[in-house]
């Protein structure tokens, strides 16, 4: 039989994903996602061996993110984090968390139904009601202009008519890094989707990161190797999607990332 830690592994990079989107950064994260590892390796005999080892991993990260007692070190840890913390702790309090944790479990994460009642401890038609809240929560949410960066044409359309059905702008589609750059200038975005591989073999992480020198804005990554990009190990974008995507899981995907956008807060 294998060893807890050898039956965790495959599933910490997708567990890094759901608690950047959840917090809104990489460093937030990574902090709950370090404190949720070291809960089961000071524990193991608490961890839940009833359900498949990805779910009882996520039962354990939400044990520790709803938990109010954090450690000394975890709050040192996420003390101090600038102003997207406090942009954070007021969007906290607009909307239930559970919601939010409910459209990210089954939209993004893939979860069913009946795995997200579990892990929330609620019954079903609870869940149901959660992911009914926060997808109204998005229909209210504050429109924004989308620059697209992506060089394959079918996945470009794809991407403009979800952003347009959520009623947010596109200000452009770029398919290569100085393309993106020049447009993200023209007209400032509110927010980016951007690609990994540009069609001019240039990288969209490079293209965003010249963007963000001037404007401070969110990013949601596209690819299909997501892993590649969810080691820890160097700064990573706190939202990534896995292609090929579900159109809900773009739609969840975006509403998080403007839901921690400080320019979109409401005085």
């Amino acid at each position: 039989m294998s060893s807890l830690g050898q039956q965790l592994a495959p599933h910490l990079p997708l567990l890094r994903r759901f608690a950047r989107a959840l917090t809104g950064s990489q460093h937030h994260g990574d902090t709950f996602v370090r404190a949720t590892l070291e809960s089961i390796v000071a524990a193991p005999d608490e961890f839940p061996r009833d359900v498949d080892p990805r779910l009882g991993l996520y039962a354990s990260f939400l044990k520790i993110w709803s938990s109010a007692e954090l450690s000394d070190d975890l709050a040192d840890t996420l003390a101090g984090t600038g102003d997207r913390a406090d942009v954070a702790s007021a969007r906290l309090a607009m909307i239930d968390k559970r919601s939010r944790q409910a459209l990210l479990l089954t939209e993004v994460e893939g979860f069913s139904r009946e795995d997200v009642a579990y892990l929330l401890e609620a019954d079903l038609d609870e869940v149901s009601g959660l992911v009914e809240t926060a997808r109204e929560e998005i229909d209210n949410q504050l429109r924004t202009q989308v620059l697209i960066i992506e060089d394959e044409p079918i996945i470009a359309m794809d991407l403009e008519g979800i952003v347009r059905d959520l009623g947010h702008d596109v200000v452009g589609i770029a398919v290569t890094h100085r393309e993106a750059v020049d447009q993200a200038k023209g007209e400032t975005p509110g927010l980016v989707l951007a690609d990994i591989q540009l069609a001019d073999d240039s990288s969209g992480i490079e293209a965003v990161q010249e963007i963000l020198t001037d404007i401070d804005i969110p990013v949601i990554f596209i690819t299909a190797f997501p892993e590649r990009l969810l080691t820890g190990e160097r700064p990573e974008p706190a939202f990534l999607i896995t292609k090929p995507f579900q159109h809900a899981t773009i739609k969840a995907a975006i509403a998080q990332a403007l839901f921690f956008n400080k320019t979109t807060l409401p005085a």
